[in-house]
């Protein structure tokens, strides 16, 4: 039987807001803290058999506990994203079989593209929601000199990413024996090595970093239809489809 657990990673310490929000997983955004927009996407998804939601302090506890969907699971964070996965991941009981890890600061998922996720990782045991790289990237060498990146394959990744839940246990463990530092889940699963399948999102999924995002993110929002942002509201019993 296939039971899926969704880490919600909401104990960053958004240094980079300047001081701007005094927690940026708590700001309003749209009428509501940014949490409860991820929230609400992976209820409305119904991919959800358990939530386990990555905390930072009792304070904050207390107001993710009055957005949380349910089932859920609250586990204290730790110093890195890393140790907050892998606290995350021991909780799990042991009929989970995948497992979503999704930054709460990326409050624009939507729910078509986590049960797209779901679908391709039951095939792959491994898959990230990305997006193609347009920019014109420059590698700084000695000095002033630069040097072209080829684009044609380069993909910017983005949260949820979706595991095997032995597959992403295995990484983390191989992390943390080789004392290794992973700016994302898949590259853990590199570290194996095991392949991971790319998914294109085709819609803006930002991830709040500093004070002009929360004005981005509003103006997305804004602009997005009825039918694709999230409707549901996350003190729904998840129910998995």
């Amino acid at each position: 039987m296939i039971r899926t657990a969704v880490i919600l990673l909401a104990a960053g310490r958004g240094t980079r807001m300047g001081g701007t929000v005094a927690d940026k997983i708590l700001a309003p955004l749209a009428g509501r803290p940014v949490f409860a927009h991820s929230a609400a996407a992976f209820v409305a998804s119904g991919v959800a058999d358990l939530f386990v939601i990555v905390h930072r302090d009792p304070r904050q506890l207390l107001t993710l506990a009055a957005h949380a969907p349910t089932p859920a699971l609250f586990v204290r964070g730790g110093r890195q994203r890393q140790d907050s996965v892998t606290a995350a991941l021991a909780a799990l009981p042991p009929d989970i079989t995948h497992v979503f890890i999704h930054d709460c600061a990326r409050p624009l998922v939507r729910p078509a593209q986590l049960r797209a996720l779901l679908k391709l990782a039951r095939r792959t045991h491994a898959a990230v929601l990305a997006h193609r790289v347009t920019d014109t990237i420059k590698e700084k060498l000695t000095g002033s000199r630069v040097r072209t990146v080829p684009r044609d394959h380069l993909w910017a990744m983005e949260t949820p990413q979706v595991f095997a839940r032995d597959l992403i246990a295995r990484a983390y463990a191989r992390v943390g024996a080789k004392g290794l530092r992973v700016t994302d889940d898949a590259q853990a699963v590199e570290s194996l090595p095991h392949p991971v399948a790319l998914l294109e999102n085709p819609h803006p999924n930002p991830k709040l970093t500093t004070p002009a995002d929360l004005a981005w993110c509003e103006f997305l929002l804004a602009r997005a239809s009825p039918q694709a942002a999230p409707d549901s509201t996350p003190s729904r019993k998840a129910a998995k489809k």
